[in-house]
């Protein structure tokens, strides 16, 4: 009886075991064969490349566009579900309850009524129209006909067909990721309002280091960090990652050794499984592009082909303020402006939640933006405070323009596309085989009166703080095949235009140094050393901050790990590789000191809020040599005022005691790749159960905070730094050897847990590898599998 039971449950166990392998067999994606395709007027050919990448070879660019929206479904359709969710507010449909706040939020913002008076006003015979149709045309017809994602099946998602809208809102969800203001501009008025302007100075924020001064006004009806607080928690939040900062640099002719421009660019991004970026080759007639696409989006952001190459980071500008209204003691349906009081715009929004009733969200408007009070918990206090972002008050060209840069006949024609972008900020990078090299930014720029901090939250009824002077286009910082024969970006402050230096949240000048000196020391540079130095894992400012901090530490009173530390720093030159045991003593000093330095002051809540914005990372090195700064004080300790020597030393012996508990006694063991580590978290793969299936990683990774493989992340006391984001791609294109041109994902180009293009990159992407950009025809067709699509 025992051995028929053990039999039956063996047998089950063999027909389980089967069924799952043909489920994996079947929903992974297809490759080769043929397919019939509706709207398409000729036979369209797919090769798919050894890494999943498709080359589409059609006879229009609609029946290419339609072909790609078709295969881009395929590998991506849940990245897209999840993607063309999250602006209107939809991410409660798929998880439940858990993402009303973030659903409430992105709700109140507007981007979805945006992109509905984008399309009203969008001339639909315009090519760009035309080819973005073609585009949504296939991604409908393979949610009609194709496999069902595993994600769909899980959730119980239905399939509800794309429409020009979503690309519209996806656009907007990543202007939105851009923008730190959001994050920033209320901390820093909390800490003026309660601590006062003197310990502002180390931000720069109060004039001393720049033309603006302190506007002051009675700001104190409300927890301004409030909104810090629950917008870090609401983004930390999303499954969907957010745009950060990037790297990219683009080589004159006459600084490469074959007198060719070279083109570099790793936008750096929040990780994500699947990763950001999708790969195709289009090649028409009269048409080619290599792009990388966002999930659902027809035209790509990164791109090259035979004749120019083009790529984004962040500008970082800020387009986004901050208004404290006040509200009509007599009437709280009004709020007060320079003319009087007038009537708050008032919006119903209805959010469907899994499983759940629906939530109605009513928010109101001011002349500025929506009250963040409506959409953010915890935010209190009577005066409301209302958002005004740049995107959402000016013209959404945003479809036109990403048609342009990919659709580009010189550089003229490149910069009047970057022209049309309002919102985001960015700085667009440009090269091509002529020789030409340039750097623009995008973005409606803007002056406010010399009176007004724009890092503060504004006065939202003077009159005053509200006025804006909008800059012509041709004031946008921009360099074009300057003399020094390189231009590059990496998040860092423009100069002047006209003796205004433009406010944003850039980032410290670690990367730029780095970038600078190095493309200063060579004048032959090859497309292989470029791909080096993108990953370079080195840091020169983090040596210098470092001398600034030994010199502090009385050696006398050291043990003998603390001696041996010492001794490890002196050395050091900054490089942040696996087996470093330096970057792991800098990081937690670092971690330790910023505890000690401002938390007393600002409250754990707080602390964490400044952790997470740009300005932390700005402030470490002026701050740490700057003796007379107001924080070095413990504000807990009575009678005593504490020195930044005494601070600076009481972190290091804290630091050496926590690696000493973590790590052991022994300083050989204190090696980078046991604390920096990654992971590529699905937004399923959160569910232990799932983890193996959805996520990739964890693993032991090189790179730093603010070094060209910039793998960022929090510097806070945890005992691993988790890296949260970082190149979302690495490319480098040689117009010597444009055939030859390299790139690397971080995982792999499809997101079908199935597919075996799900993570095939990330061991060549962690260990700083490349792989080709394939053009050449022949080449592809003997590497690729072959998938044709026929008239239906």
């Amino acid at each position: 009886m025992l051995k028929k039971i053990l039999l039956v449950i063996l047998s089950l166990l063999v027909i389980a075991a089967l069924v799952l392998v043909g489920y994996c067999f079947y929903s992974k994606p297809t490759y080769e064969g043929e397919q019939k395709l509706k709207n398409i007027q000729k036979e369209t050919t797919v090769y798919f490349d050894d890494y999943g990448v498709p080359h589409i070879y059609a006879n229009s660019q609609k029946d290419a566009m339609t072909t790609l929206g078709y295969v881009h479904a395929q590998d991506r359709l849940w990245q897209m579900e999840l993607m063309r969710r999250i602006a209107p507010g939809r991410l409660s449909e798929m998880f439940g309850s858990k993402l009303v706040k973030v659903d409430s939020f992105f709700v109140g913002l507007g981007i979805d009524e945006n992109s509905e008076k984008a399309i009203a006003k969008l001339d639909k015979n315009l090519e760009s129209s035309q080819l973005a149709l073609a585009y949504i045309d296939g991604i409908n017809q393979y949610m009609e006909e194709g496999k069902t994602p595993v994600e769909f099946q899980l959730l119980g998602l239905k399939k509800d067909k794309f429409t020009l809208k979503d690309v519209y809102n996806i656009f907007g969800y990543m202007a939105f990721s851009f923008a730190m203001a959001q994050k920033t501009d209320p901390l820093m008025t909390e800490i003026r309002d309660k601590l006062g302007s003197e310990y502002l100075k180390d931000f720069g924020l109060n004039g001393s280091l720049g033309t603006t001064q302190l506007k002051n006004f009675d700001g104190k009806a409300i927890e301004y960090t409030e909104i810090s607080k629950s917008l870090t928690i609401l983004l930390d939040n999303s499954p969907v990652p957010a745009f950060i900062g990037s790297n990219s640099w683009v080589i004159a002719p006459q600084k490469t050794k074959n007198g060719k421009v070279i083109f570099a660019n790793d936008p750096h991004i929040g990780f994500s499984q699947p990763c950001t970026w999708y790969e195709a080759h289009i090649v028409v007639p009269d048409y080619e592009i290599y792009g990388y696409y966002l999930a659902g989006t027809p035209f790509p952001l990164l791109g090259h082909n035979r004749k120019y190459a083009y790529g984004l980071t962040m500008f970082e500008n800020d387009d986004v303020d901050l208004f404290q209204e006040e509200q009509n003691p007599k009437n709280k349906n009004q709020y007060k402006t320079a003319k009087g009081f007038e009537d708050y715009k008032i919006r119903k929004k209805t959010i469907k939640v899994k499983d759940s009733s629906d939530v109605v969200l009513t928010i109101r408007e001011t002349q500025h933006g929506p009250i963040m009070n409506d959409l953010l918990g915890g935010v209190k206090g009577e005066n409301p405070v209302a958002m005004s972002w740049i995107y959402t008050q000016q013209p959404n060209h945003l479809l036109e323009a990403v048609y342009s840069l990919s659709h580009s006949r010189n550089l003229d024609d490149f910069r009047k596309g970057v022209s049309l972008i309002a919102a985001p900020g960015l700085n667009v990078m440009y090269g091509d085989a002529k020789g030409n090299i340039a750097w623009n930014t995008s973005g409606k720029l803007y002056k406010l009166d010399k009176t007004v901090n724009p890092n503060l939250i504004l006065n939202g009824t003077n009159g005053i703080d509200d006025k804006k002077k909008f800059l012509d286009f041709s004031k946008n910082p921009h360099t074009i095949n300057p003399s020094w024969n390189y231009v590059y970006s990496a998040n860092n402050q423009p100069e002047a235009i006209d003796g205004y230096l433009y406010p944003g949240y850039y980032l410290p000048e670690d990367r730029a140094k780095r970038i600078s000196g190095l493309l200063q020391s060579k004048n032959n540079w090859t497309k292989e050393e470029v791909a080096k130095m993108m990953n370079d894992n080195t840091s020169d400012v983090a040596t210098n901050i470092v001398a600034n901090l030994i010199a502090t530490i009385a050696p006398k009173s050291l043990s003998m790990n603390e001696k041996q530390s010492i001794f490890i720093l002196k050395k050091w030159n900054g490089s942040n590789d696996l087996k470093d045991i330096a970057p792991t003593i800098y990081n937690k000093w670092i971690s330790v000191y910023l505890k000690n330095t401002f938390e007393d002051e600002l409250g754990e809540i707080d602390f964490k809020m400044l952790l997470s914005t740009h300005i932390i990372k700005q402030i470490i090195a002026p701050q740490t040599k700057n003796e007379n700064s107001i924080w070095w004080d413990d504000v807990t300790t009575k009678n005593i005022k504490e020195s930044r020597s005494e601070i600076l030393s009481k972190s290091f012996h804290e630091a050496i005691k926590a690696l000493e508990s973590q790590l052991g006694k022994d300083l050989n063991g204190w090696t980078w790749n046991k604390v920096h580590s990654l992971e590529h978290q699905h937004p399923l793969g959160k569910v232990a159960a799932l983890r193996g299936l959805f996520n990739v990683g964890p693993f032991e990774v090189p790179g730093s905070n603010e070094v060209i493989n910039n793998l960022m992340f929090s510097l806070n006391e945890s005992e691993i730094y988790t890296v949260t984001a970082g190149p979302s791609t690495r490319r480098v294109i040689d117009f010597s050897d444009i055939e030859n041109s390299m790139s690397v994902l971080p995982t792999g180009q499809s997101g079908n847990p199935f597919s075996k293009h799900y993570s095939d990159q990330a061991a060549m992407y962690n260990s700083g590898k490349f792989r080709k950009m394939k053009l050449n025809k022949s080449e592809i067709i003997k590497t690729s599998t072959k998938l044709v699509f026929l008239p239906k």
